[in-house]
């Protein structure tokens, strides 16, 4: 019975590195997150530009959280009825990009944020965004807020 006890033991264990492993190997390294994320959040812009509603969709997690000037939109289905309006039209009220993104050591959670410009291409805000690596590798936002634009540099 004690080496029975003993396989099993041992191949939990494998099991268990082989577990943590791939856990890794998914997470990936911070550095290669971070080209993920900045890729996920200029898709994300192109979606406005692109004035595609459905792709703009596929980038919120279904639990994302997105604050707005007068309330909190909380899930998928609420931030896309308050972001519908912003899809009507042919040209887009505003775009943004990534100028920093960081991730987490995990390779779990990301923050992305930069500067959003009216259609003139002038800087009217900030955006900053949490992104969550979901279990199928995809990067999706999990919570959105923007703020004022930076002052001017002195």
């Amino acid at each position: 019975m004690a080496s029975g006890w003993k396989a099993f033991r041992a191949s939990a264990a494998a099991v268990l590195v082989a577990m943590s492993g791939a856990a890794m190997a998914q997470a990936g390294t911070p550095q290669s997150g971070q080209a993920e994320v900045i890729a996920a959040e200029r898709a994300f812009a192109k979606s406005m530009a692109d004035r595609d509603f459905a792709a703009f969709g596929r980038h919120l997690a279904a639990d994302a959280v997105f604050f707005g000037r007068a309330q909190v939109q909380r899930g998928r289905d609420a931030v896309l009825a308050a972001w519908k309006p912003f899809f009507e039209g042919p040209a887009a009220p505003f775009s943004w990009e990534p100028d920093q993104v960081e991730v987490l050591a995990s390779g779990q959670l990301a923050l992305s944020t930069g500067p959003v410009r009216d259609p003139q291409g002038q800087v009217v805000a900030r955006f900053n965004s949490i992104w969550q690596r979901m279990p199928d590798g995809r990067w999706q936002v999990v919570f959105d807020k923007g703020s004022p634009a930076d002052p001017p540099a002195k």
